[in-house]
């Protein structure tokens, strides 16, 4: 058993690490409420901007607009890469780690595949072993729509000009503060529309088709980019608050089996010392 003074410098380490815990988990809560009301409120305006593109994009010739709708040969494949720029949140960047390698060596195997991370987290690992055309963390630092259309603009270019015939996001998709669901999601080519009712809508166009499409592409593209990386951010916070919620807990139930240990040793050291000095009473008596 270890003495008195082992076990008391373990219980004040651990109460040191339980208030870094609690704090870190009180700083994520309150910015998880921020970042879960921006994704709520974006998605919807995203699922509506996307099924209108998806549907006017399915009558458009490729002269029209309809380059961001190709279907081409997969030939060469880049996966955008979304973890977080710093750890203490539990599985959140293992498991975008785990789904990319599983996406290059499973869906993609004998494909040539390259990475655009955003997110330290996962460059650090991914970078090791596959080609990381560039590596983009300093979204995070002041995540704005503006910031990511430019990345959104960067991949449209690529695709267009024939770098790459198909582009992937892989991200965390928020669901509560407990629950993130590892999301792979076609960025370009445009997905068809996968339901004959959508095409039938009756849309009156001023201006013409072609120029709406023409603005709404781009648009719709930077917006599905932008959902993707907020809801990452949404769902970074929820995993750090649990995984320090969990931690704190556990901290808890050390430091009283710490505490239990170090009473039972308190007590079996003085209970010691009484048998001594009755020992030694009765020793000087006889």
């Amino acid at each position: 058993m270890a003495n008195l003074k082992e076990i008391r410098n373990r219980i004040s380490s651990i109460k040191s690490t339980m208030q870094i815990t609690s704090a870190m988990k009180m700083v994520s809560a309150a910015k998880l409420k921020k970042a879960q009301d921006a994704i709520t409120a974006m998605r919807p305006y995203s699922s509506k901007l996307t099924e209108l593109l998806q549907s006017l994009s399915a009558t458009l010739d490729s002269d029209a607009g309809g380059a961001y709708s190709t279907e081409r040969e997969v030939k060469k494949v880049l996966l955008v890469a979304v973890t977080s720029n710093r750890g203490l949140c539990g599985g959140f960047n293992s498991s975008i780690i785990k789904e990319t390698v599983r996406t290059i060596n499973g869906k993609y195997n004998g494909v040539a595949v390259d990475l655009l991370t955003i997110g330290k987290k996962g460059n650090d690992i991914l970078s090791k072993e596959h080609n990381v055309i560039e590596n983009r963390n300093d979204i995070f630092d002041d995540l704005t729509f503006d910031n990511v259309a430019l990345v959104a603009e960067q991949l449209m270019n690529l695709y267009v000009d024939g770098s790459y015939d198909k582009i992937e996001i892989i991200y965390n998709r928020f669901k509560n503060a407990a629950t993130q669901i590892v999301q792979v999601e076609q960025f370009l080519p445009i997905k068809p529309i996968e339901s004959d009712e959508s095409v039938n809508l009756d849309y009156i166009f001023e201006p013409s088709k072609e120029e709406i499409v023409l603005e709404l592409i781009p648009k719709s593209l930077k917006t599905q980019l932008y959902k993707a990386i907020r809801d990452s951010f949404a769902a970074e916070h929820g995993a750090r608050m649990t995984a320090m919620h969990k931690a704190t807990d556990n901290a808890t139930e050390l430091r009283d089996e710490l505490l239990l240990t170090y009473n039972k040793a308190r007590q079996a050291a003085i209970t010691n010392e009484i048998l001594e000095i009755v020992g030694g009473a009765e020793a000087l008596n006889n």
